[in-house]
């Protein structure tokens, strides 16, 4: 991988992990909608972005520690789901299916963590993880996807 690829993995992890813990009353426990999933939408356009969302996800989780009671169970779980619903985005075949994959990754991995350590019934947790994914994914994301998708030139500096 080159400099310049490395640097906008690292600018995407540093636009993540700002963004949430700037909006950190926001972006953590069980009722939660983190802005930051709306970059969740670039592994549409990128691979590239997948390791920079992950990054950003494990920074802003190991910041959280200091926020939350969720300890590592957040490091370690939440960013892999992360890391496996960007990958998961990657792979949507169209644009409006973009967000989907975070909803339902980060409704049902983290969930199911928050669920547990905050003794709340794992499907209402799951339920309202999905729907602050929702609001980040398709009411913040997909807007940027389809701005970024209007400008070419844009889309192809993130690969």
């Amino acid at each position: 991988m080159d400099t310049q690829k490395i640097t906008r993995a690292a600018l995407i992890a540093a636009i993540y992990a700002a963004l949430t813990l700037i909006l950190a009353p926001i972006s953590y426990q069980a009722v939660q909608v983190r802005v930051a999933e709306a970059l969740t939408v670039l592994p549409f356009f990128s691979a590239l972005s997948i390791p920079g969302l992950f990054v950003g996800c494990l920074v802003a989780n190991l910041f959280g520690i200091f926020f939350t009671g969720l300890g590592w169970y957040d490091v370690v779980f939440g960013s892999l789901a992360t890391l496996l619903a960007a990958y998961l985005t990657s792979k949507m075949p169209w644009p409006v299916l973009a967000p989907v994959p975070p909803i339902v990754i980060n409704g049902l991995v983290v969930g199911a963590y928050v669920s547990a350590l905050s003794h709340l019934p794992y499907w209402t947790t799951a339920l309202y993880i999905g729907l602050g994914e929702a609001v980040a994914g398709y009411a913040l994301g997909y807007p940027l996807l389809l701005f970024l998708l209007k400008r070419p030139n844009l889309m192809a500096r993130l690969k």
